[in-house]
């Protein structure tokens, strides 16, 4: 029987590569959206619903489906206020977590970061910690968080920090080994495929470390 996906964050880098995989993917009947605004030009495979994510409860009725990919995720440039910045990157997905519980999906893969501790004391960090503890609380049977770290691709926006930054990442790159691998850019191709081979493994739940990305993604199952 072919699949119902729900995916969060389809304009954005990831979750656009999600998008794109999903639809020319056969096991894949329905792909549901979930975002403020539409985007035009999609296939009849797509339903959209629109409206403030930051009341994602109200789209509960509409939240069903087998698997969930939520790519949510701000920046500090574009969300300088941190009530907010929290609303959009804890916020968002622990509720989608908390949807997906309650209509019985089964398959939950969410874009956390490199670096996320409950206990930082970096806001950014222990945001994306406070995220996945919360996600991993509803126990989906099928949890999947990925850590990338820098990301890698072609935006619709510029980010002149993460520009600067990868320039960086990729000087200092063959210096990476060892435990210093997981700081290796992580292209967002590879997220968006690893995501989709997770969801249709037979893998527990689990936490994925940069570095493990790329052979996930790689390695279909």
């Amino acid at each position: 029987m072919k699949k119902t996906a729900i995916i969060l964050g389809a304009s954005g880098l990831t979750g656009s590569l999600v998008l794109e995989k999903l639809l020319n993917d056969d096991r894949y009947k329905t792909i549901k959206l979930f975002s403020r605004k539409k985007i035009e030009g999609l296939p009849s495979k797509v339903i959209q619903f629109t409206g403030n994510l930051l009341e994602l409860e109200n789209f509960k009725a509409d939240f069903t489906a087998d698997e969930v990919y939520c790519c949510i995720g701000s920046t500090a440039k574009k969300t300088p206020d941190k009530e907010i910045y929290k609303a959009i990157d804890y916020g968002i997905p622990v509720t989608a977590a908390k949807l997906s519980k309650e209509n019985n999906i089964q398959t939950f893969c969410v874009v956390s970061a490199i670096g996320a501790n409950v206990n930082s004391s970096v806001f950014y960090n222990k945001t994306k910690g406070e995220m996945e503890s919360d996600v991993l609380s509803t126990k989906i049977k099928n949890t999947y968080i990925l850590q990338p770290s820098i990301i890698k691709g072609n935006r619709n926006e510029q980010r002149f920090g993460e520009n600067i930054g990868l320039v960086l990442f990729k000087i200092l790159q063959p210096f990476f080994f060892g435990k210093l691998k997981k700081y290796n850019i992580t292209e967002a191709e590879h997220i968006a495929q690893a995501m989709i081979n997770l969801a249709n493994s037979t893998s527990e739940t689990q936490i994925i470390t940069s570095e493990k990305i790329k052979n996930i993604a790689i390695n279909k199952n």
